[in-house]
């Protein structure tokens, strides 16, 4: 899970994929951390994708990097203690001090229950990675 952790944050931005009634939507992301061995990233709980991570937690994220992109697919949930949104929080101040703060009921954070990473390259075999 570390090496995916680390891809993402390499691409700064990568892109969530959700599902509404058979529809996939796809938006930025930049945030991401490790909390007790899982991998989170934050929205807030006001917008559309909030609602459709609660509705349906599959997703897919891709993200590119110095020639190579990584496609992780898997299920997340809510996380609603604390201390996950203050390990957001600490992992990514700079990128989330200006949009949220740990108690301000609008920051809400997600893991993957579990998960595939496969990251690709033009030349190599993907290197797939279970967690």
């Amino acid at each position: 899970m570390n090496e995916v952790l680390d891809y993402l944050k390499s691409c700064g931005t990568f892109y969530l994929a959700t599902d509404e009634d058979g529809q996939p939507h796809v938006r930025p992301f930049g945030a991401v951390c490790a909390f007790e061995g899982k991998l989170y990233f934050v929205t807030n709980n006001q917008k559309k994708v909030y609602h459709q991570l609660k509705k349906n937690g599959k997703v897919e994220i891709c993200g590119m990097h110095k020639g190579t992109w990584i496609r992780v697919t898997g299920e997340v949930k809510e996380d609603l203690r604390r201390e996950a949104r203050v390990a957001m929080m600490n992992t990514n101040k700079a990128a989330l001090e200006n949009m949220y703060t740990v108690d301000d009921n609008l920051m809400t954070v997600f893991c993957f229950e579990h998960g595939t990473a496969a990251i690709y390259s033009f030349t190599d075999e993907p290197k797939v990675i279970e967690f």
